[in-house]
């Protein structure tokens, strides 16, 4: 039985508590919040012991991983701590606010041997996992264009106070929400060589942007946009849509459904010339324990999973959470770029 706490009880905290409790190899031991009320109650229904203080938790209750789900700017120095004592780490998007500070902790992680993950919940989702296997397949021949479009609505009013409107924090579109529809281009087609024509747009927010447009540009000859908007009322929840083409067909996915179209006969026996479509209900595998998605408990069981010593650790890592963590520090440098010329 792995003794797990969860640093940060708010929306994401709580998730991942109620997935990790279903889990028959997991049992969490106690919480660490700031807030008095949020520790009273987690002590009063959970059963789990509370600290304000994340350090005393970790030296007082032989946890063997923690989940942090604080604010970003908080990441590194939650983790720092975690791995100083050797236990595994399962930390919320994005890694940091600073690819110096990710790349501390990804050598820290290596040098305490501690499984290490970073919520990027997409990488988890049934249809862009498909999505991943036809592209390593490379059957859409060499790839042209892609566009990667998010829109929901997050902020719809000026969060004034918020650690969302603020930019030290990990407030802002880019940080906070454009961080899933990047981590899900570097999965399933790389990070950029390039990054152009950035720009940052305010809507409601005064001192962060709502809105992310930026293009890619690849050595291979590869092109795409990236566009996102948390700021969109026409949107109930985050959506993500994703079109890629290639020179023998393309796909339009989202998280649940994707299609495939091919200019001749493809080599997959499944698949026919012309326009396939596929619903999520067609090939995803039920879950143990459903909660906002599959894709929320699979990521927690790869977790679990690598702990155990049941699967090999390596996705949505810290490695790879650095990788995201670059990508995004050049579309903010850019578009500072764009601002100066």
């Amino acid at each position: 039985m792995l003794r797990g706490g969860i640093i940060g009880f708010g929306r994401m905290g709580i998730t991942h508590c109620s997935i990790l409790n279903s889990h028959p190899d997991v049992r969490i031991v106690s919480i660490s919040d700031t807030h008095g009320l949020v520790r009273k109650s987690a002590q009063k229904y959970l059963g789990v012991a509370a600290y304000e203080d994340h350090d005393k938790m970790l030296q007082e209750m032989n946890l063997q991983f923690v989940v942090v789900a604080t604010p970003t700017a908080s990441h590194k120095e939650m983790v720092k701590v975690a791995l100083a004592r050797k236990v595994h780490v399962f930390v919320e998007k994005p890694f940091t606010l600073n690819p110096d500070e990710s790349r501390e902790l990804v050598s820290l992680a290596e040098q305490a041997t501690a499984v290490n993950q970073v919520g990027y919940v997409i990488r988890f989702n049934d249809v862009f996992m498909e999505v991943k296997k036809l592209l390593d397949m490379h059957a859409l021949g060499d790839l042209v264009m892609f566009k990667m479009e998010m829109n929901g609505p997050t902020v719809l009013r000026d969060t004034k106070g918020n650690w969302r409107s603020s930019k030290g924090t990990g407030g802002g579109c880019l940080y906070d929400f454009a961080s899933h529809a990047i981590d899900l281009i570097n999965y399933l087609l790389g990070p950029p060589d390039r990054i152009t024509g950035t720009i940052l747009q305010s809507i409601h927010s005064a001192d962060v942007e709502d809105a992310v447009g930026t293009t890619y540009i690849y050595n291979s000859g590869l092109r795409g946009n990236i566009l996102v908007n948390w700021s969109d009322p026409s949107y109930r929840k985050p959506t993500h849509r994703f079109e890629v083409l290639g020179r023998e067909g393309k796909i339009i996915a989202d998280l649940h459904a994707y299609k495939v179209f091919f200019r001749r006969k493809p080599r997959l026996n499944e698949f026919s010339e012309g326009w396939n479509e596929r619903y999520i209900t067609d090939f995803a595998e039920p879950c143990r324990f459903y909660l906002r998605g599959f894709e929320f408990t699979r990521q927690l069981d790869h977790f679990v999973d690598c702990m155990c010593g049941r699967q090999r650790c390596g996705i949505a890592s810290f490695a790879q959470g650095l990788e995201t963590d670059l990508v995004i520090a050049h579309i903010r440098e850019d578009a500072q770029n764009a601002c100066r010329n």
